[in-house]
């Protein structure tokens, strides 16, 4: 599913999906894109995640990183939280239901499930008209093209943050042979 999946390349598209969701009173879905664009988590880890996870409510404070251990590697992952998702966190916070930050609003305590992000996410992209494929792995890919073309993070970097096995795994990965090699071929002057 991974590779079928573009990231939002277009920061104008990302900020117009996160007030999709914020115009429309919609506070944790509007987490789930801020969550997955800035952390880089697979959905599965993000919809594990409670809000004793991110807030300490001995001290009544949000917490400055996450521990957690990936689902799908075992691997343990530390994540500082930013200044845009604790301020997303804050304004979610008050709104709170279940332990689950993703919490379903049903009776049962469970976050929504993936196909349920999935939907949600794939469903907003198409109203608003974001260009490529976009599904919930894409805020996780967003994370690593703008982490790249941006702010110019190694590539080996990004090879630790995604634990891909390979420089090559995270460039395809990200979809940024291509872009590379277009590149190039746009910006070349030879006479």
């Amino acid at each position: 599913m991974c590779n079928t999946t573009d990231p939002i390349r277009d920061k104008k598209q990302l900020y117009a999906l996160t007030d999709y969701f914020l115009n429309k009173k919609q506070l944790r879905n509007y987490v789930l894109v801020i969550f997955g664009a800035y952390t880089a988590l697979r959905i599965s880890d993000l919809l594990s995640l409670t809000w004793e996870d991110v807030y300490d409510f001995g001290k009544k404070q949000f917490r400055k990183h996450i521990d957690l251990t990936e689902r799908k590697t075992g691997k343990t992952k530390r994540i500082a939280l930013n200044k845009r998702i604790l301020e997303a966190l804050k304004k979610y916070f008050p709104h709170r239901k279940g332990k689950f930050i993703f919490c379903n609003g049903r009776k049962e305590e469970k976050a929504i499930s993936r196909v349920q992000a999935w939907r949600i996410i794939t469903n907003a992209a198409k109203e608003i008209n974001v260009k490529g494929k976009i599904a919930c792995h894409s805020l996780r890919k967003t994370f690593g093209y703008h982490a790249w073309k941006y702010m110019h993070t190694p590539l080996t970097l990004l090879v630790v943050i995604f634990n891909h096995s390979s420089v090559e795994v995270t460039k395809r990965y990200l979809g940024i042979e291509q872009d590379e090699m277009d590149e190039v071929y746009l910006n070349i002057q030879l006479c």
